[in-house]
């Protein structure tokens, strides 16, 4: 559950919500531990992305560099106008890589990016434990 969290949670293409569901209803007394191992997981994946973004500025100044100066201030205002709260939408597909890679861009605070991408991720995935369970004990 861990690893198939972190791979869905990078740029590389995945659902992990599928494994967890399909879990939970097999074996309903791991729940807890289920949701403990996805949110982890896809939350350091969101945190590698994070990473790439930081390490991406590197390359900046480079003419293979493929995101202009404009582009740039405006990932970094944007992540600076909506703030840290804005990561609680990690969890969404697609958007939230971007935004997880825009953070690390801004060069936002490593440890309370974790946190808000945990928050996200964390609750959609209790909301998936919760609603599978509910449906397993019916």
């Amino acid at each position: 559950m861990f690893l198939f969290s972190f791979l869905a949670a990078t740029l590389l293409p995945g659902g992990s919500e599928v494994l967890l569901i399909g879990l939970v209803g097999k074996t309903p007394d791991y729940s807890l531990l289920l949701w403990f191992f996805a949110s982890i997981g896809n939350t350091l994946g969101g945190m590698t992305n994070w990473w790439l973004g930081r390490y991406f500025l590197r390359f900046q100044g480079h003419r293979f560099f493929p995101i202009s100066k404009e582009q740039l201030s405006r990932v970094q205002t944007w992540v600076s106008r909506y703030g840290m709260p804005i990561l609680v939408l990690s969890w969404l597909p697609v958007v939230g890589d971007a935004i997880c890679l825009a953070a690390g861009v801004a060069k936002l605070n490593g440890f309370a990016t974790a946190f808000w991408i945990f928050i996200g991720k964390s609750l959609r995935y209790a909301v998936l434990v919760w609603g599978t369970s509910a449906l397993v004990i019916s």
